[in-house]
């Protein structure tokens, strides 16, 4: 196909903040794990799509398949939609508290 752009798995676009190696990165309504750090405004590989083991709010419990929605602010995975932006669900029960979690991105933000 001469369309053919990318398979958008994993996507460069430029940081909003500076961002670590694993850590998550909301940019618009791309979200993504940083396959590497960035300072804000750099060019940054976002993978949108797989299974993460990443910060979550700790005073949550999270069942197999929850919601999970991004707080930007804090920088960890949450169930609470309340002004969050949904990106995933738990791929694994995690504990109330526990700092980490096992997350599926499907590569889209909503």
């Amino acid at each position: 196909m001469q369309n053919f752009v990318q398979n958008g798995a994993v996507v460069e676009v430029p940081a909003p903040y500076a961002v670590s190696s694993g850590g998550g990165a909301l940019v618009g309504s791309i979200f993504g794990i940083a396959q590497a750090d960035a300072e804000s405004g750099a060019t940054v590989a976002l993978m949108r799509s797989g299974v993460f083991t990443h910060a979550k709010t700790s005073a949550q419990a999270w069942t197999v398949g929850a919601k999970l929605y991004w707080d930007d602010t804090n920088k960890v995975f949450t169930t609470s939609a309340s002004g969050n932006t949904l990106v995933g669900v738990a791929m694994a029960v995690a504990a109330n508290p526990s700092a980490t979690g096992t997350v599926l991105l499907d590569g889209a933000a909503r």
